[in-house]
C-alpha cells in the first residue's frame, strides 16, 4: 500500500473466531488496518474459542504461542483483533513483556495519524482521551502520594488521580471547541437551506472509492490513497448538473466493522452532514466478495448515527476492475443501483441522471421576466445555478427560463414582485 519506515515497530497479529457471540475474526481486513497504521507483520495468529477468557482474552496455550513468538522474533507489539477489556490489556503486557493494543486502540492510533483539520484532530483526541481514561486504573499505584510531606499532611492526591482529573478537564476544553464548531456547521446548513441547494453525502465502507469518486464529481484534488481511512475529514463542494441544477457533495470518513464507539460519538459533528443530506450516495467496493456485509455493516452506523431514513442510491464501484460489467442503472421497488468506475468514469453520466431525477421531483421549470433595472435580481439568479436560458426582450427586460425548487421560487415570488412569470417562450 505504502513504504513503511525502517523504523516500523514488528507486530504479531492476533485475530480469533469467537463462537459464542458469533464473531468471526476478518484477519484480512485487520492485516490491512495494521498495515495502513505503519507496522511491520511478522507473524499472524489464528484459532477459535467458544467465549473469551476474563483474565487474558486467549486461554494459557494460545498465551504461551504468543509469548514464544514474541521473544523467538523479538515483536515489539501485539495487535488484537477484538476489544479488550482494560484488565486483560494490562495482564496480557504483564506477561508477554511488550506493547499490547486492540482493535479501539489500532482504529485509533490510524485515525490520529490520518487527521488534518483542526476539528478532525480534536475528534480523533477526545476519542482517544476517552479510551484512555479507561486504562488508568493501576498505571500509577507504585507511586506514593504527591502532597504529603512537612505543612502538606493528609491523604493527598495520587498520580493517578492527577491524571484522570487532567483528562478530565482536557475533554470538557475539547468537547467546548468542538461545540464551536458544531455551530459554525449549523450556520453553514443554514446558509445552504436558505440557497435551496440538495446536500448528497458520499458513505460507505472505507476504502470502497468515495474520495476517487468526489474528485471525478467535482474536480476536486482530495487526498486518495490505496489505504484504510484515507479520509477522515469531511470536504463539501458544489456539483453543477448537466441539467444546469446544482447540489453540495460531501466526502465523509469511511466505516469499519466494529467502528469503535468513541469514534462515533466524537465524529457526530462531522457525521451531521450525512444525516442532514437530502440523498446518500452508498459507495461500494464491487470487486469485494464480501460486499454484501459490508452493506450491511454502513447501514448499521448510519442507524446509529439517525441517517437510516435518508434515501440512498447504492454505488457499485470499481467496475473497470471486473470483466464483463458494463454500467447501469437497476431499480427494484425503492432501491437503486448504479454500477459505475470513479477512475474511467464509465457510468458517471448515468448517476448524472439519476441524480437530475431524484433531486428535481419538486423543482419548477418556467419562463420569467426580470425588469432591465433589476440587475441585482439578475445577478441572483445566476448566482444560484438556476438559469438555463436567457434573451432580452425589445425594451431591455430579461427573458430567462429557470430552474429551481418550487418552495423556493414561491418564496422568491412572494419577497421580490419585481420576478414576473411569463407564458413559455
Amino acid at each position: 500500500m505504502f513504504k513503511q519506515s525502517q523504523n516500523a515497530e514488528q507486530a504479531i497479529l492476533v485475530s480469533l473466531t469467537i463462537t459464542q457471540f458469533k464473531i468471526q475474526a476478518d484477519a484480512t481486513e485487520f492485516g490491512e488496518l495494521a498495515e495502513s497504521s505503519g507496522v511491520i507483520t511478522v507473524a499472524q495468529v489464528g484459532g477459535t474459542r467458544h467465549a473469551p477468557d476474563a483474565r487474558t482474552f486467549i486461554g494459557r496455550g494460545k498465551l504461551e504461542e504468543i509469548e514464544g513468538l514474541v521473544q523467538e522474533l523479538n515483536a515489539d507489539v501485539v495487535l488484537f483483533n477484538h476489544i479488550l477489556t482494560p484488565g486483560q490489556e494490562r495482564n496480557l503486557e504483564g506477561t508477554l513483556h511488550c506493547k499490547v493494543l486492540d482493535r479501539t486502540g489500532l482504529i485509533l492510533d490510524l485515525f490520529a495519524q490520518r487527521a488534518r483539520s483542526f476539528e478532525g484532530k480534536l475528534q480523533v483526541e477526545l476519542a482517544q482521551l476517552k479510551h484512555l481514561s479507561t486504562r488508568l486504573v493501576r498505571g500509577w499505584t507504585h507511586l506514593e502520594r504527591q502532597k504529603g510531606g512537612i505543612g502538606l499532611r493528609g491523604p493527598g492526591e495520587t498520580q493517578l488521580e492527577t491524571d484522570r482529573r487532567l483528562i478530565a478537564v482536557r475533554i470538557k476544553s475539547i468537547h467546548r471547541r468542538l461545540e464551536k464548531v458544531s455551530q459554525q456547521r449549523l450556520l453553514g446548513r443554514k446558509a445552504r437551506s436558505r440557497a435551496q441547494l440538495p446536500v448528497v453525502s458520499l458513505v460507505g465502507y472505507t476504502n470502497a472509492g468515495k474520495s476517487t469518486l468526489f474528485n471525478r464529481l467535482t474536480h476536486a484534488n482530495v487526498f486518495v490513497a490505496n489505504q484504510l481511512f484515507a479520509t477522515l475529514d469531511a470536504t463539501l463542494r458544489r456539483v453543477t448538473l448537466p441539467d444546469k441544477s446544482a447540489l453540495i457533495l460531501a466526502d465523509t470518513v469511511g466505516f469499519i466493522q466494529q467502528l469503535p464507539h468513541d469514534l462515533v460519538a466524537a465524529f457526530r459533528a462531522t457525521l451531521e452532514e450525512t444525516r442532514q443530506a437530502t440523498l446518500l450516495l452508498h459507495v461500494v467496493d464491487a470487486c469485494d466478495t464480501e460486499r454484501h456485509s459490508r452493506i450491511e455493516q454502513v447501514n448499521q452506523v448510519l442507524l446509529d448515527i439517525g441517517a437510516s431514513d435518508v434515501p440512498q442510491i447504492i454505488l457499485y464501484n470499481k467496475i473497470d476492475r471486473l470483466e464483463h460489467c458494463p454500467a447501469r442503472c437497476e431499480r427494484k421497488g425503492n432501491i437503486t443501483k448504479i454500477w459505475l468506475s470513479a477512475v474511467s468514469g464509465e457510468g458517471i453520466d448515468i448517476l448524472y441522471e439519476e441524480l437530475a431525477l431524484q433531486l428535481n421531483q419538486e423543482k419548477v421549470s418556467c419562463w420569467v421576466r426580470v425588469p432591465a433595472e433589476a440587475g441585482d435580481l439578475r445577478a441572483h439568479l445566476f448566482a444560484e445555478g438556476v438559469v438555463l436560458h436567457e434573451k432580452f426582450a425589445d425594451n431591455g427586460d430579461c427573458l430567462i427560463e429557470i430552474q429551481m425548487p418550487l418552495q423556493h421560487f414561491t418564496q422568491l415570488s412572494k419577497t421580490d414582485p419585481r420576478l414576473q412569470l411569463i407564458a413559455d417562450t
